[in-house]
């Protein structure tokens, strides 16, 4: 076909309009008005809008809300430009269904450059996503895992996008909370606005009050000028609260009444400030315990714990050592420090190891050891100190000759996070012998 003919097909309005209701993506055109101007089938399928009740209005006002949550770049009013960006939505049809899509937009130009619109593509991932999960995920929301317990947590994150619910995740130091936190404000209709970490338990109490709520001049010695507080600066997105637990009684008063209200006044003040901000907590301590102890307020408690997710540590799931450390392995390859990897003896003492410091102490022994192999096979030898001592202990108390002991068999339970069997093989006993003794020994 002669090129000149294929122009003159293309520029047809109505064969253009043809070639894009033939896409598998969606697509949606709107002036500098947010005024729909085109609207194909795949967009139809998708969002479950029909074109003719929304071709000529006005974007949010058709679709109940910004199509593009807090991304909109039309919320405040049209913008200059537009410049091409890539983003992950969560979307819902007339019905109430939850959609997740990946959304392209760029701006139109006029003839002569200037900015007139905007033109956005997208596809549906909400089954791809769905299929995800029900195979063997190894990386989702930036947290790697194949373990019952953590696949179930990726299911979690994914349900509470439709929610804007308190959230509390609970977990040992080094388990991911702060990812988990940052996953849920990622798949939230707040994704696009702040996502603002906190670690109550690193400030002293006055300057934790300063720094939650803000202050004004001359509130005490030191506060020179007004200062906007983390709550007043996470306006619209998330407020992520770490160590909850270690909150004073006096600013967990002021986070009750935020949470109730959705105002508070700065340190000093006396205006009364509206927010709207949705709240995570983590902690590794038992909230429930600190409130019966009197260290925490109930009232808070049940505020703060609508959504309880609970992240296991990784002795509880130990299948997910050697995919955690390929992981880490493949990040400092990607810099530059390439290894052929962990010796059998390496993995296996990587994989029977308690972690009291989770991932975290997981990835520092990985880039401990790939410091100290120099590109070389990484063997026990090159591993931190803590996991050499630990290797050595054991050699000594779990020799085949050794006879059971409470200290060993105790220490063997601790070290297998209560696996008997496991406990069994490094006592060197068979299971009948090892359940023996703990029949005879009821208090271990």
């Amino acid at each position: 076909m002669p090129v000149s003919t294929f122009k003159s097909i293309a520029t047809e309005k109505e064969n253009l309009e043809r070639i894009l209701d033939n896409l598998s993506e969606g697509i949606i055109a709107h002036d500098k008005e947010r005024r729909i101007l085109f609207f194909n089938r795949a967009a139809e399928d998708i969002t479950g809008y029909q074109r003719k009740d929304i071709l000529g209005r006005d974007c949010h006002e058709a679709f109940g809300r910004p199509f593009c949550g807090d991304r909109c770049s039309f919320k405040d009013g049209p913008p200059d430009s537009l410049e091409h960006a890539t983003y992950p939505l969560n979307i819902f049809t007339p019905e109430g269904k939850l959609r997740r899509i990946e959304m392209r937009v760029t701006g139109m130009l006029d003839h002569d450059g200037a900015f007139v619109g905007v033109l956005a593509s997208f596809r549906d991932l909400t089954e791809l996503i769905g299929l995800r999960l029900q195979l063997v995920e190894l990386t989702h929301f930036g947290i790697v895992g194949q373990d019952p317990k953590i696949m179930q947590i990726f299911r979690e994150i994914r349900d509470l996008a439709t929610s804007d619910y308190p959230v509390c995740i609970t977990g040992e130091t080094g388990t991911g909370k702060e990812l988990v936190a940052n996953a849920i404000h990622d798949e939230s209709l707040r994704a696009g606005k702040p996502f603002v970490p906190v670690n109550c338990g690193a400030l002293p109490e006055g300057l934790l009050e300063s720094e939650l709520f803000g202050h004004v001049k001359g509130a005490f010695t030191g506060a020179v000028r007004d200062k906007k507080g983390r709550f007043e600066m996470t306006d619209g997105g998330t407020l992520f609260l770490d160590e909850v637990a270690e909150l004073p009684k006096t600013v967990q008063v002021k986070l009750l009444r935020v949470l109730q209200e959705g105002t508070f006044e700065r340190v000093g003040g006396e205006e009364r400030i509206s927010v709207d901000v949705r709240i995570i907590t983590a902690t590794n301590k038992n909230l429930k315990r600190e409130v019966e102890k009197g260290n925490f307020r109930d009232d808070l408690y049940y505020r703060i714990n609508v959504v309880p997710i609970h992240m296991p540590p990784l002795r509880e799931r130990r299948s997910d050592i050697p995919v955690l450390v390929a992981h880490f392995l493949r990040r400092a390859a990607e810099q530059g420090q390439e290894s052929p990897g962990f010796s059998k003896e390496a993995m296996t003492a990587m994989e029977d190891y308690a972690w009291p410091g989770n991932v975290r102490e997981l990835q520092s022994a990985v880039r401990f050891a790939l410091v100290k192999a120099r590109g070389r096979m990484i063997r026990p030898e090159y591993l931190p100190l803590e996991l050499k001592e630990w290797l050595e202990r054991r050699r000594g108390l779990y020799g085949p000759k050794r006879k059971l002991d409470p200290d060993n068999v105790r220490t063997a339970l601790t070290h297998t996070g209560g696996n008997k069997a496991k406990a069994a093989r490094l006592l060197g006993v068979g299971r009948a012998t090892l359940y023996r003794f703990l029949a005879d020994m009821p208090d271990l």
